[in-house]
């Protein structure tokens, strides 16, 4: 793994990022942006993705890390079946809810893969160095 000095280097974070500014570009382009129930869910949610991640990498360790991880994770769930909604009710194009549940999808399972490293590596972060 490459040397991660700040939670902007790590690459789930980006494509959260991205999938963030992504929804809150259908949010504002589309006639989703009448529907300001679900124009401010699926905003929290996508944003709740790069925010976790942030949150978790700041603390220092790894056990906390996983767990904003995990969140993170599970608001990118959140947020896949939010974009359904948007779907369902003609607000998007299927292209655009393709190509939008692909990065939900993609971003999850390098989110799990991102656990699943963190819980066999030796690193435990700065708090758990003996």
């Amino acid at each position: 793994m490459a040397s991660v000095k700040k939670f902007e280097d790590l690459e789930i974070w980006q494509l959260s990022r991205r999938l963030c500014n992504d929804i809150y570009t259908i949010s504002e382009s589309t006639e989703l942006k009448n529907n300001f129930k679900l124009r401010n869910q699926i905003d929290g949610s996508s944003g709740s993705i790069m925010d976790n991640i942030a949150e978790g990498f700041e603390r220092n360790g790894n056990r906390e890390f996983i767990q904003f991880l995990s969140i993170a994770k599970a608001s990118c769930g959140e947020t896949r079946s939010q974009l359904y909604r948007v779907f369902d009710r003609s607000l998007v194009s299927l292209e655009k809810f393709e190509t939008l549940r692909e990065q939900t999808e993609v971003l999850s399972r390098k989110i799990s893969s991102f656990i699943k490293y963190l819980n066999l590596t030796d690193l435990k972060g700065t708090k758990y160095r003996l």
